[in-house]
């Protein structure tokens, strides 16, 4: 038996390499959710489980997207705890029941979701809090099945969403002039701060609009080398083609500072602090780490980010942070007698051991017999050695 080593996405595995996680197509590789900060209202409770494949925070809720396309949601399911809102019911943490969703956007107290047949739904709160409850419609989606991207602010109190045009649409309170969106056909991303709106175009520029006592439309860079954006409470985010970060706007704790490196690949912007992911998996992060008045002495730490790599997606909320990160198994072989064991962490369940004697073939994969048992906290399989060579993957 020859034993042989390859790496998939710099992992190094003893055998062969672990196979690429099934998920649907619009989302990242499936992985477990990591939650820091502050936890008043259950937000980095996170739940349990290895198929997550997107997320996105509100001002006190989370939600969350799954491989098999349902959806979970979690944290607060009231208003503002700070104002006299808080004891009013939205359920914005009350997701809908289905497996045919793709994306998902959590605003200040509303969520939206994007059905995989390019519909839109919304629940949660339709009000301005802090207003004389007028209603301003920030959960009633429009009509229509040609949507292809959503987004909302962890503060704010409207929606925007792409369509398959490229044109933008949105819609709830406008007293800044946030759901006044550019017109065109041009645009390729977007992504929403509590007042203000930002898209990334096809051409590589970035257009802002909204409210701009800070500067976040009229600070907006100049270039065409743009490749992903973030907007937060005041401050916007971007990275550059070439890996480097740019940011504007509201600046009181350096959210809006960007980060030495060229090495970045994904931004998040929260209320007064800021994450970023690097090419190696890593996260960093920085601005505002206490709760409201940093003299109250409340240190909440969401701006210090886990150690580790292998993290895929990242969100900032309100004094708190999300993350998804993909557990890279590894499977270890041993030689006992004339047997062959394999095993795996116990903790990486809902993969199957499957066997190959000819690589060229990517039809010669099976199954390898045999359940699994459970040994010193791995799963283990053990096989007879055959003559020539054999190669084994994990697959889930």
């Amino acid at each position: 038996m020859k034993i042989t080593e390859y790496s998939w996405l710099g992992c190094q595995l003893a055998v062969l390499l672990l196979s690429p996680i099934s998920s649907p197509a619009w989302a990242a590789p499936a992985g477990k959710l990591v939650g820091w900060g502050n936890n008043a209202t259950g937000q980095t409770n996170v739940p349990v489980g290895n198929d997550f494949v997107a997320i996105s925070v509100g001002e006190f809720h989370c939600l969350a997207l799954r491989s098999d396309g349902s959806l979970a949601g979690w944290g607060s399911n009231f208003g503002d705890p700070d104002l006299l809102s808080g004891d009013i019911f939205y359920g914005q943490a009350v997701v809908p029941a289905g497996n045919n969703f793709k994306a998902i956007a959590a605003g200040g107290f509303h969520s939206i979701a994007l059905r995989t047949d390019g519909s839109l739904v919304g629940w949660g709160s339709n009000e301005v809090l802090g207003h004389d409850g007028t209603p301003s419609g920030q959960a009633v989606v429009p009509d229509g099945n040609d949507f292809v991207a959503i987004a909302a602010a962890a503060g704010g109190f409207h929606s925007v969403a792409l369509r398959a045009d490229g044109s933008l649409v949105a819609w709830g309170n406008n007293d800044y002039g946030q759901t006044d969106v550019p017109s065109g056909n041009d645009f390729v991303a977007i992504a929403s701060g509590d007042f203000h709106g930002l898209a990334l175009k096809s051409d590589g520029s970035i257009i802002a609009w909204g409210e701009d006592n800070v500067g976040q439309v009229s600070n907006v860079p100049s270039g065409n080398d743009f490749v992903a954006l973030a907007a937060g409470w005041g401050q916007s985010l971007v990275i550059r083609s070439n890996g480097t970060m740019a940011g504007w706007g509201w600046n009181i704790n350096a959210q809006a500072t960007p980060q030495p490196g060229t090495n970045f690949v994904a931004v998040a912007a929260g209320w007064r602090h800021s994450l970023a992911l690097k090419a190696d998996g890593s996260i960093v992060g920085w601005g505002w780490n206490y709760g409201l008045d940093a003299t109250a002495g409340t240190y909440f730490g969401q701006a210090v980010a886990p150690p580790g790599t292998n993290f895929v997606a990242i969100a900032a909320g309100d004094r708190f942070s999300l993350a998804i990160q993909v557990q890279r198994s590894v499977l270890s072989i041993a030689r006992v007698g004339s047997n062959i064991v394999l095993s795996w962490p116990f903790d990486d369940s809902g993969y199957t051991l499957e066997a190959n004697t000819n690589l060229s073939s990517s039809l010669n994969w099976s199954k390898v017999p045999g359940a699994p048992t459970v040994v010193d906290n791995k799963y283990t399989v053990t096989n007879t050695i055959a003559n020539g060579n054999t190669f084994y993957r994990l697959k889930k």
